[in-house]
């Protein structure tokens, strides 16, 4: 059964980092989530690419320091939801709604003003630069003083530049990388450019986080490691984290609350708990047969 194969993932993780959580830690208590304000929601959204359907009808509420999986098989429309809310897919029907404001579409050039940041499944690091370097083009929507000021080095460009660096620092500092800040991100261990890509996500501080398969082709002792730096954003900066992850393990020993794809519709929504129990979610993931009594034929 399924529910045994959870149960068996979430307890097969690396001992724990000092000052990093496990992938099994509970979620503390201190803000129910049913009590946290909505900061992102999915009102019937449904997306289609010519005759195929990605999405079908799919609401979604994300409360405020909530940290929400999207959970599904190959094909479900995870990574579709999740760019139909960075504004790169525009869906056919249906309202998202983000940090109070209501869009058909999300205005890609808003994003960091909206307080949304996000990773990508591949990487897309510039290799060549310094691991520092990364992280600051994280807080390049941001600049005031512009490139007349940053050209001619005026005073509130220099000071700029430094509050900058100190919060790029900081948080690499945060995600323990401040070893590496001047070694070539390209020359770095793939797991440890996956943290650099998160530091770069996380360093403007958003309000909301995505992350698209942030530990896919983690080493078990990585995603350990990652698990926790994902809570610690959350627990510190107040950051509100929706994440598509297939390691069933991580999901339900990390996520507060779980939604579920298959075929672009949501079947399943709710806690770890309940999500694991669900018949339609391990008919889902283990391609269980219907009886031949309920499909009504032979």
């Amino acid at each position: 059964m399924l529910q045994d194969s959870l149960a068996l993932a979430a307890l097969d993780v690396a001992p724990p980092r000092p000052g990093v959580g496990t992938i099994a830690a509970p979620r503390p208590e201190s803000l129910p989530v049913a009590a946290a304000p909505v900061l992102l929601a999915l009102d019937d959204v449904s997306l289609t690419f010519g005759g195929v359907t990605a999405l079908a009808n799919v609401d979604l509420a994300v409360g405020e320091g909530e940290i929400r999986a999207i959970i599904g098989p190959n094909g479900a429309g995870k990574s579709s939801l999740i760019n139909v809310v960075s504004g790169l897919y525009r869906p056919v029907r249906g309202r998202i709604r983000l940090a109070g404001e209501t869009f058909s579409a999300v205005p890609t050039e808003r994003l960091a003003r909206l307080g949304v940041a996000r990773t990508f499944q591949n990487l897309a690091l510039f290799k060549g630069l310094t691991v520092l370097d990364n992280v600051l083009m994280g807080l390049t929507s941001g600049v005031r003083s512009g490139l007349f000021g940053q050209v001619l080095g005026l005073s509130a460009a220099r000071r700029e530049d430094a509050e900058n660096r100190e919060s790029a620092l900081a948080m690499l500092d945060f995600l323990h990388l401040a070893g590496l800040r001047d070694r070539s991100a390209g020359t770095l261990p793939y797991g440890v450019q996956k943290r650099i890509e998160l530091a770069r996500a996380l360093v403007a501080q958003p309000r909301l986080l995505l992350l698209d398969e942030p530990m896919a082709g983690m080493t078990l002792t990585e995603k350990c490691e990652m698990t926790g730096f994902i809570r610690d954003a959350r627990d510190t900066y107040g950051t509100t984290i929706v994440l598509i992850e297939h390691d069933i393990g991580v999901v339900m020993g990390l996520s507060d609350r779980v939604a579920v794809l298959d075929y672009g519709r949501k079947i399943a929504d709710g806690t770890p708990d309940e999500v694991s129990a669900d018949q339609a979610v391990i008919d889902a993931y283990l391609g269980v047969a219907h009886d031949e009594d309920d499909e009504g034929k032979l």
